[in-house]
């Protein structure tokens, strides 16, 4: 077993992640890291195998981790990477803050631009990690730079353009840490920030299931279509899969109900893309991220149309 040394975070093995994420599903991480700062991290991937393999986790707010748990390392960024400052007209936010926070901070400097950010679950390594978006904004309207460090502790300083962003896609590669974003703001009244906030957020109440057990989106939205749209059409609102089920409120949400398993709401998600599949021809793309290990008594969930399992 690899030993390391010189650490400042919390270091844990066999750690169980149900609990850390919204979905409130998965088994354990082989060797789980909360880096205390970035000297921290860089000490950590210092002392990393090579072929160890490397999960970041941020929130957990659109993560489903399957219940045989994840091989190798996983890092969480937690609040000592979480620090939102302003230079001039941008915001430094650090990849640990989560993105309701930074959308709050902006307004309370009269900084326009960045008030969708409050609608978005998780944080803003996640955000960069996938170009996340609502209302209208995405992440790679708004990011001047990222600033990431790679398995060699280098870091390095991407525009949006460098790391590839498109809708809910970037090009970065897995193991790529997001350690901060500067964001581009403009002159702003912190009080209609505030409003224009708080519609959002009363928008979402009305329209989102809330005060569930979700991972937001479940599917990006296929070109031309609405996710929500053809799930509708293709009868699956509401469906249900174990103790897992599609939201009757809005059907591109995905709920556990408490006692759902991983492999009982990916089974369910597949269900829907097959159901979508045969009634419109639209094949859905998972916005939910899906990683881990399946248990040894459970066959891959797969995609009935392609025959390949699309993880």
């Amino acid at each position: 077993m690899t030993s390391f040394t010189n650490l400042e975070g919390a270091l844990y093995h066999n750690e169980a992640l149900a609990s850390r994420t919204w979905l409130g599903v998965g088994g354990v991480a082989d060797l789980y890291f909360e880096p205390a700062n970035e000297a921290d991290l860089a000490q950590f991937l210092s002392q990393l195998p090579d072929d160890m393999p490397l999960t970041i986790m941020g929130a957990g707010s659109n993560m489903l981790i399957r219940d045989g748990g994840i091989s190798g390392a996983v890092i969480k960024l937690t609040g000592a990477l979480a620090d939102i400052s302003l230079s001039g007209d941008v915001i430094i936010a650090g990849a640990g803050a989560t993105d309701a926070d930074v959308a709050r901070f902006a307004a309370r400097h009269d900084r326009s631009g960045l008030a969708f950010l409050v609608t978005i679950p998780g944080t803003i390594g996640g955000g960069l990690r996938m170009n996340a978006g609502c209302y209208g904004g995405e992440f790679k309207d708004v990011v001047r730079t990222a600033r990431l460090m790679d398995r060699a502790g280098k870091i390095h300083e991407l525009t949006p353009e460098e790391m590839g962003m498109a809708y809910r896609h970037s090009d970065v590669p897995a193991d790529m840490i997001f350690l901060s974003a500067s964001l581009i703001t403009s002159d702003g009244d912190g009080d209609e920030i505030r409003a224009e906030m708080k519609q959002m957020l009363k928008m979402r109440a009305e329209t989102q299931p809330q005060g569930v057990r979700t991972g937001g989106s479940t599917f990006a939205n296929p070109d031309g279509h609405k996710a929500w749209q053809v799930i509708s059409e293709a009868g699956c609102r509401g469906l249900r899969v174990g103790d897992a089920s599609m939201s009757d409120k809005h059907c591109n949400f995905l709920i556990n109900h408490g006692a759902a398993t991983a492999y009982e709401i990916e089974q369910l998600g597949e269900r829907v893309r097959a159901e979508v599949r045969a009634q419109s021809g639209v094949r859905l793309r998972w916005e939910i991220k899906r990683m881990g290990r399946f248990l040894s008594d459970q066959s891959p969930v797969v995609d009935e149309f392609s025959g390949d399992e699309d993880a």
